[in-house]
């Protein structure tokens, strides 16, 4: 009797304990169970916020990327593209001659195969003055001049809606005419290489600035390789001129 007496004794002491313990732990699950649904929440709410953000510039970028490509592809498409301009070139007329200072034309056509790829035919005339010394003949500046035909490839190397750089390599044969002041006194008299044909090579870089999707200001860097009197002619210069594109547009 004594003994089941402590048991109720005991048992009146550990069941109200344990009811406190009970509902402070679920309390505290419950309150663990809603903070993170609330941070769940949260993360999802700003998850929410800042991905249309991030697809809105991705569009904005991708149409801007759009409109870039289109614009090139309407500027450089067009089959032909016709080169009107003038010329500058320092040229050596004769063995041990000082450089001429050339002023000519230039004119060139180049039919594109694709927006960056085409083939280009040119024709140019270079006018200048040579220096050749007091001589017997009493003429020391006769004037000369020099008429090339070229073609070769030419290819844009980088396009952007209002500017492109070009490479091309064009090679063929030029006419020089050294002899026609000289007084029939003829151009080897007088230290200068002899008239006639002789082959040509122009490789060069082009720069172009596009006044409109058909018209762009070019500058080119020349340089000139020429074989008159079975000798190298290293000659350098620039031609700067108008480009005018037009015909069919590729796709």
């Amino acid at each position: 009797m004594v003994l089941f007496r402590r048991f109720v004794f005991l048992l009146a002491l550990v069941l109200p304990a344990a009811v406190v313990v009970h509902g402070e732990s679920t309390d505290s699950s419950s309150s663990s169970s809603l903070d993170g649904q609330q941070e769940s929440q949260a993360q999802q709410s700003a998850g929410a916020a800042t991905q249309p953000q991030m697809s809105v510039q991705e569009r904005i970028r991708l149409r801007r990327a759009q409109r870039q490509a289109q614009t090139i592809h309407d500027t450089y498409s067009p089959q032909w593209e016709a080169f009107l301009g003038t010329g500058y070139l320092r040229f050596i007329p004769g063995p041990n001659k000082e450089r001429v200072a050339y002023y000519g034309w230039d004119t060139a056509l180049t039919r594109y195969l694709s927006p960056r790829l085409g083939v280009t035919a040119d024709m140019r005339g270079y006018y200048g003055t040579a220096y050749v010394g007091l001589n017997f003949a009493a003429i020391t500046r006769p004037a000369i001049s020099e008429y090339g035909m070229l073609m070769g490839p030419t290819y844009r190397v980088y396009l952007r809606p209002k500017y492109s750089i070009s490479a091309r390599v064009l090679g063929g044969a030029t006419l020089g005419n050294f002899s026609s002041d000289t007084n029939g006194f003829g151009s080897t008299a007088l230290g200068l290489y002899p008239d006639g044909f002789t082959y040509a090579v122009d490789p060069g870089l082009i720069g172009e600035a596009n006044v409109s999707p058909d018209l762009s200001l070019r500058v080119g860097g020349e340089y000139y390789l020429t074989g008159f009197g079975s000798s190298f002619q290293h000659s350098f210069g620039y031609t700067v001129g108008f480009v005018y594109r037009f015909g069919n547009k590729m796709k």
